[in-house]
């Protein structure tokens, strides 16, 4: 299938690891212009490298950083035609005690996914908006969706779904040929994020076969193919979803 996409230029956040690299590489391969963002700096500079790719390091809990970013890619490129919020985390973050858990945890959390992904949406949307057309796809959680995992967490990533929801829902955005999705990963195996050292504690397999339908991790590799398809031209009518992409390990219909 092809994607329509060459040409096109996108910008990946939080783009030198994981799904955010996989995803760049994806939309790379589709003949995209790809800029990353991301704040440590060796990961960056090898993305870049493998890439080929515009790197700007940046700390999103800065929104001096986000516009310095958006202004970078500006000067290069002129003009975006495709988004991917990923940057994000902090699901391991605080406390198994809630009321011990500061509040520090709760705001950097948020603003590390719902606030960065908003902020950047909205620099990107008068750009897209003079070209008729544009691609925001948001990297959430299916803690997002369904519940689970640490509150400060669920609630960011339930704050990104709600907000590209929204802005699917509003038609002078969308009548001007930008759509706005989400994808929901499960369990993925991303090295240097806590599933390597769960990964050797006894019992790992048999969570994995009770837990995980297809009795394993996925890979960024399979969330990003989902990425690059709501990305495409022939993912036009899809907007305003949430993709979950977890091999069944999600309960919700």
């Amino acid at each position: 299938m092809n994607f329509g996409l060459a040409g096109k230029v996108a910008l990946v956040t939080g783009g030198s690891h994981g799904i955010g690299l996989a995803t760049a590489e994806a939309l790379k391969a589709e003949g995209c212009k790809v800029v990353i963002c991301a704040r440590q700096e060796h990961r960056l500079n090898e993305a870049a490298t493998l890439l080929n790719a515009l790197a700007i390091r940046a700390d999103v809990q800065k929104l001096s950083d986000i516009e310095r970013v958006m202004a970078k890619m500006i000067e290069v490129f002129e003009t975006i035609h495709i988004l991917v919020n990923n940057v994000g985390g902090g699901g391991r973050w605080g406390k198994p005690s809630i009321e011990e858990t500061p509040s520090e945890v709760w705001s950097e959390v948020y603003q590390k996914n719902a606030g960065a992904a908003s902020y950047f949406t909205r620099l990107v949307i008068p750009y897209m908006r003079k070209q008729k057309w544009g691609r925001v796809v948001t990297v959430a959680s299916i803690h997002g969706v369904e519940g689970g995992g640490r509150p400060w967490f669920t609630m960011a990533k339930a704050a990104e779904i709600a907000l590209m929801k929204t802005l699917a829902r509003t038609p002078y955005l969308v009548r001007d040929g930008i759509t706005f999705n989400t994808v929901a990963p499960g369990g993925i195996m991303i090295p240097d994020t806590g599933w390597e050292k769960e990964a050797q504690e006894p019992g790992f397999q048999e969570r994995l076969d009770r837990d995980y339908p297809l009795g394993r991790l996925g890979t960024p590799d399979e969330v990003a193919s989902v990425v690059a398809f709501l990305c495409s031209e022939g993912a036009r009518l899809v907007n305003g979803t949430c993709v979950a992409v977890d091999g069944g390990e999600s309960y919700s219909f």
